[in-house]
């Protein structure tokens, strides 16, 4: 295993100088990146980017609410993410009387910030490899129950051991599938306010269909405060706390960008698979994506249809919405990608590279020679188990709410709760039914298992699918939701004024209930044990054939870690790219594009009043390009991934040039197949960010707050 380990550094320092591509923890840019960054433009240091002792730009970082990234941009913990990041919570300020999303929001003052329920934001203050530690004693053959006993055994003991005298909290967290650990020290902060969002028609302009596209034409940014105590530590929500003094906040710079520059991005990348083999690339490609695909195809042509139809649907589900479609699109530019790239071919020869590097070394081959036929093997046995899971999740967690909803009160069926334990279960379960009926319709829901619950069926093995699921024809789903009372919040009243005998006799008998709790006793006694036990087996097959990939071939490609949603710098240019025949995309778009896609029919391309008549007057203020246009957004060569969303784009000085938002639609396919010569990150020109808040919003305040780089 140490010989490993010594070869993984050996493989990044010796072939991080030819690339771009890859997602780099912070704590070696120093050792493995730096040289290669100056020589793209870069005018900073490695330590200027992360330091565990002084401020850094890493201390500016932060991990937004569990799935995004932000970044502190002034003195007074003001902070910027995108506006899909804050989507739901701006969501949840709205009314229909008040609706943030359609009209957006500026707190003129501190007193006027909105708090947010659960939101959050975690910053990393300390990374260490602790690979020594961890996998001391630990070889290959070490059988993988052991290995995974010891492994936890010791992550627990140093983190008991540290969380006893630290003031930080600690994540440790595997790289290279378990060949290497690293642990972060984290500080979360749990008072966030949202401070300022452009309404949906500017800050989602092109909605749906503009979504994973460039050219790209919208301004994905929302702001938020962090609060802290009066000594600026973390605290919960509390009127007394005060807005937070940051280690380090990122200067603003209006100097723009140009074709060729430096570009970094900084953030919080969630998920990529860099090294499957091509076997598992061709499931997703054939199998596990169309089957996804298809079934939001079905529950997204009934929520567009309602939510086009009326205003209150449209408010209710513009959340989920976004949610659903994010993916969705994803998805099928992935498919697209893969196969235009012949991903499946490439990894194809990339194994047959391997099997001859193992055919030149006879202890090696010994010791790899059946890995990869070992691994198809049991990934053969794995896919319909997968399969079963994936539709799981579709059907169940992005499907019909009713059966989730269900799932709510089952805690009351336990017969070993006192009666004060019952009736506090009941009154936890009652504060939460305004919010949720507050964005619900049964008519939507219903629907929604209609046009669902055959393509469920269809897409997987009939062992795998419960029977109540097989018995949901159009009839019983009809019945289903006249029945329960679980579709409406008179029901739920209803249920919660019964008794306790009789509550737990109508929950155990209403048809949602019953429905939902054999979606989960099914999959729970047919897919879940098998599908451990297999995905454990794919775990262990996994990391040994990273560790052989590396040992076997230490000079064929620079083995960056695959993302695993840790704080990562990922650095390119900024630049176009030609995505088809006949087809070149330039670097940036402006104001002029935005105009003319406005469609006033189309609710994707409506505009407001007021920024037309900003760009007729053109009244631009101090954030136009060169030549006089307004820069609206950019796209560079930065390997991104979901959970980039809200990141700093950073030029070659370190300031804040741009925020990553998306990616385009041919480079979704990156996060298993990275092609540099296509794969492109798309940002909103900070200059467009500045100029939403500044000339349209009023808010000047807020520009007041912000260190301004100027020409």
């Amino acid at each position: 295993m140490k010989k490993g380990l010594f070869l993984l550094a050996i493989v990044i320092v010796s072939l991080s100088t030819h690339s771009k591509e890859g997602m780099w923890i912070p704590l070696l840019i120093k050792q493995y990146n730096e040289a290669d960054m100056i020589n793209l433009g870069m005018k900073i240091s490695a330590e200027d980017l992360y330091h565990a002792n002084k401020p850094s730009i890493n201390d500016a970082i932060c991990l937004f609410n569990g799935g995004c990234t932000a970044e502190v941009i002034s003195d007074q913990g003001l902070i910027l993410t995108n506006h899909h990041c804050g989507y739901g919570m701006i969501q949840s300020h709205s009314t229909m009387e008040n609706d943030l999303l359609e009209h957006g929001f500026w707190a003129e003052s501190f007193e006027k910030e909105l708090p947010n329920k659960s939101a959050s934001v975690t910053f990393i203050r300390r990374i260490e490899d602790i690979s020594d530690i961890v996998l001391k004693d630990i070889e290959l053959d070490t059988p993988e129950q052991e290995r995974v006993e010891r492994v936890q055994f010791r992550i627990d003991s140093i983190r008991d051991t540290l969380m006893k005298s630290q003031e930080f909290d600690i994540d440790i967290k595997p790289f290279y599938h378990g060949n290497q650990y690293f642990m972060y020290f984290t500080e979360k902060f749990e008072d966030i306010r949202l401070v300022g969002a452009p309404p949906s028609s500017i800050g989602k302009y092109g909605f749906d269909t503009d979504n994973w596209v460039w050219p790209r034409h919208n301004a994905d940014f929302s702001l938020f405060r962090i609060y802290a105590s009066s000594d600026n530590e973390p605290a919960p929500f509390d009127t007394a706390n005060r807005p937070y003094r940051p280690v380090h906040h990122l200067k603003v710079d209006l100097r723009g960008v140009k074709e060729g520059d430096f570009s970094m991005v900084y953030g919080f990348p969630y998920r990529t698979d860099e090294y499957l083999p091509s076997f598992a690339v061709d499931y997703l490609v054939e199998k596990s994506n169309p089957a996804r695909i298809s079934m939001r195809d079905k529950s997204l042509s009934v929520i567009n249809k309602a939510m086009r139809e009326n205003k209150m649907i449209n408010l209710q589900y513009a959340s989920k919405q976004s949610r659903i479609s994010n993916a969705w699109k994803k998805w099928k530019g992935q498919v697209w990608g893969l196969k235009r790239t012949d991903a499946v071919d490439k990894k194809l020869e990339w194994e047959e590279n391997f099997a001859r590097s193992l055919a030149e070394d006879p202890e090696k081959q010994e010791l790899y020679g059946s890995l990869l036929e070992d691994y198809r093997k049991t990934y053969d046995e794995y896919k319909p188990y997968e399969m079963a899971r994936g539709m799981l999740i579709e059907y169940y967690y992005y499907g019909p709410e009713i059966l989730r909803f269900a799932q709510r009160f089952k805690p009351l069926l336990n017969e070993e709760l006192s009666n004060e334990e019952w009736a506090s279960q009941k009154d936890k379960i009652a504060r939460g039914m305004v919010k949720y009926f507050k964005d619900y319709n049964a008519g939507v829901d219903a629907q929604l298992m209609q046009v669902m619950t055959p393509q469920y069926i269809k897409n997987q093995d009939d062992v795998m699918v419960s029977s109540t699921v097989k018995e949901l024809y159009e009839d019983e789903i009809h019945d289903l939701f006249k029945n329960s009372l679980f579709a409406s919040q008179a029901g739920v009243d209803k249920l919660l004024a019964m008794s306790r005998k009789k509550a737990i006799k109508k929950i155990g008998n209403d048809p949602a209930f019953l429905v939902s709790d054999d979606i989960l006793k099914n999959y729970k006694n047919q897919v879940q044990p098998r599908y451990n036990d297999l995905n454990g087996s794919i775990d262990s097959l996994r990391r040994t054939y990273m560790h052989a990939l590396m040992e076997v071939m230490p000079d064929a490609k620079h083995y960056y870690p695959d993302a695993n949603f840790s704080i990562r710098v990922t650095y390119g240019k900024v630049e176009g790219y030609n995505p088809g025949d006949a087809v070149e995309y330039g670097y940036y778009t402006t104001l002029e594009g935005v105009i003319q896609k406005m469609d006033s029919t189309s609710y994707e391309y409506k505009l407001p009043k007021k920024l037309v008549e900003l760009y007729q007057s053109r009244d631009y203020g101090d954030y136009t390009r060169k030549d006089g246009s307004m820069p609206v957004c950019y796209i560079g060569s930065n390997h991104t991934s979901g959970g980039n969303s809200g990141s700093p784009a950073l030029n070659a000085e370190g300031n804040l040039v741009g925020l990553n938002f998306d990616r385009t639609w041919e480079t979704t396919m990156s996060d298993i197949n990275y092609d540099r010569g296509i794969c492109r990150n798309i940002m909103v020109d900070v200059r467009y960010i500045l100029f939403i808040i500044d000339k349209y919003a009023g808010a000047d305040h807020l520009i007041e707050e912000m260190e301004i780089v100027k020409n």
